[in-house]
């Protein structure tokens, strides 16, 4: 059992019950949240200690004079009922909690001279028929494109994370897929069309991540053909807030303003946590769903590590792809455009130091939750570096002047697509990667290529979610694995099936 120690932490009574054991969970990231969830549903007790004010971590979303601003979700695995990832959103509360929209498009990309646009149709027959009209002389590679994408279509690769082992194995037959278009990037891929605006157009599909592998946006081909990757109504704070719903209603427990200093160890042991107040807080087992680096050089010291791990969380990459978000409220209904939009810049312009050829413009009006009746709420992402912004935010007025600047050269750049829509602002906010290591404590982007995350999804391996030599320990996250909302979920319930399998008892799910 667990009974109070320094006013608001845990200690563990002598004569704790395997079934009662305590886990502390650092950070409610949606990692942090499935797996007390699934702690909680296995008889665990389990505390999420937060270092902010809200559930999701970098799954987040803000608002302003009744605008939303998403900072996270595009596209959810598993919002379709077909999809693996169904069942573990079923049992965190997401659904039938979260009513799921089905796009149509992945995105547009807008002709710079003002042709007909790509517009990437989720259905593939009508996107076949749209790419041969606009490229006829390309139709070779268009069928092998729509080939593969079809091939895709028969198993769920995202879905692979959250799949039985037999499930796994009968996968194996897509494997030779993985060889041939594993290492090949959008950008490469695009050399093979002989039409121009295809071949400029072709690598900004992709979140208007040029050098991401094809295997995403094969992926993204196939589920959504399927109708899966949709969009949870309500957004990402929405969704955050749902599982911990789930998480109170199971008896689980979430502490914020509860910032973690240090993981405390005896024998080389996880015995519980410092908070940053000098209070402690002790359970049998702890789990990080922070910030990887500073989970491992900063909260253990670095005293457990490998050559690999000290490369792999030690050296972070500094590009960051959707560093920087424009969020704008504007008073206008864009309902009619696309949900995602590649605009082409007529003159490219210096953003954070940066030449950019065009934008990559999300407006959310497809969700009338996100903005008053009329209005809309609008963002625009791009791609940064975390070394450029730490230094800037050491002098806060040339900070805040770079983020007034960026806002007004957006704005600018999108009145001269929607005529008045600088006249119709009504909100303007700027978060940065500095924004972003404020509020969630992570900073730089990690390395993992998607490849080799997709050879793990095959084979069922990932990174180690344990640290050599500590017990009673694992992490979960982004950085302890693969990226995104529905893997992260994932890993979540497979920590407690560790567990679970640790202690000699079933898991269950319900």
């Amino acid at each position: 059992m667990l009974v109070p120690r320094r006013g608001r932490g845990w200690l563990r009574s002598v004569g704790t019950a395997m079934a009662g054991q305590s886990i502390l969970i650092i950070g409610a990231g949606i990692g942090g949240l499935s797996t007390a969830c699934y702690a909680q549903m296995n008889g665990y007790r389990a505390r999420i200690l937060e270092m902010h004010a809200a559930p999701g971590g970098v799954c987040t979303a803000w608002t302003q004079s009744g605008y939303t601003f998403d900072g996270c979700i595009h596209n959810l695995a598993g919002s379709s009922p077909a999809s693996p990832f169904h069942r573990i959103w079923q049992d965190l509360g997401i659904v039938p909690a979260r009513r799921m929209h089905a796009y149509d498009e992945i995105v547009r990309v807008e002709h710079a001279e003002g042709g007909e646009p790509l517009t990437v149709y989720t259905d593939l027959d009508r996107l076949s028929d749209h790419l041969k009209h606009l490229a006829p002389a390309d139709a070779d590679v268009i069928d092998e494109l729509i080939g593969a994408a079809r091939q895709f279509a028969r198993f769920d690769l995202l879905g692979l994370a959250a799949s039985t082992s037999w499930e796994r194995l009968k996968a194996l037959a897509a494997l030779p897929l993985l060889v041939k278009y594993g290492r090949v990037t959008l950008e490469q891929y695009a050399t093979r069309f002989s039409d121009p605006f295809l071949r400029h157009a072709f690598p900004t599909i992709v979140y208007d991540w040029p050098k991401q592998s094809m295997l995403v946006l094969l992926a993204f081909l196939a589920g959504m053909h399927r109708g899966d990757l949709g969009w949870p109504v309500g957004g990402s704070a929405a969704f955050a807030r749902a599982i911990e719903s789930r998480l109170l209603q199971l008896g689980g427990e979430v502490q914020y303003g509860a910032r973690v200093q240090s993981i405390l160890v005896e024998d080389d042991r996880a015995v519980g946590v410092r908070l940053t107040d000098g209070t402690e807080q002790r359970a049998d087992i702890t789990i990080s769903n922070a910030y990887g680096p500073s989970t491992i050089f900063g909260m253990l010291g670095g005293r457990y590590t490998t050559r690999a791990i000290r490369s792999y969380y030690g050296e972070p990459e500094d590009r960051i792809e959707m560093g920087i978000h424009v969020s704008l409220g504007v008073a206008r209904d864009m309902s009619r455009e696309p949900h995602a939009i590649v605009l082409p810049l007529k003159q490219p312009v210096t953003i954070a130091r940066e030449l950019r050829a065009r934008l990559y413009v999300e407006p959310f009006a497809f969700d009338a939750s996100m903005a008053p009746p009329g209005k809309s709420a609008l963002k625009v992402v791009m791609a940064t570096s975390y070394r450029y912004w730490h230094e800037l935010a050491r002098q806060p007025e040339r900070y805040a002047r770079e983020k007034q600047q960026i806002a007004e050269t957006i704005i600018d750049l999108l009145d001269r697509r929607f005529p008045g829509f600088k006249g119709q602002i009504e909100v303007v906010d700027v978060a940065t990667p500095v924004t972003t290591e404020r509020f969630t404590g992570n900073g730089h982007g990690f390395k993992s290529p998607f490849s080799r995350m997709a050879l793990g999804l095959f084979t069922g391996r990932r990174l180690s979610q344990t640290l050599p030599g500590l017990g009673n320990f694992y992490m979960v996250g982004q950085w302890a694995g693969m990226p995104g909302v529905s893997l992260v979920a994932a890993m979540g319930r497979d920590v407690v099936r560790s567990i679970c399998r640790a202690d000699g008892k079933a898991f269950v799910a319900w």
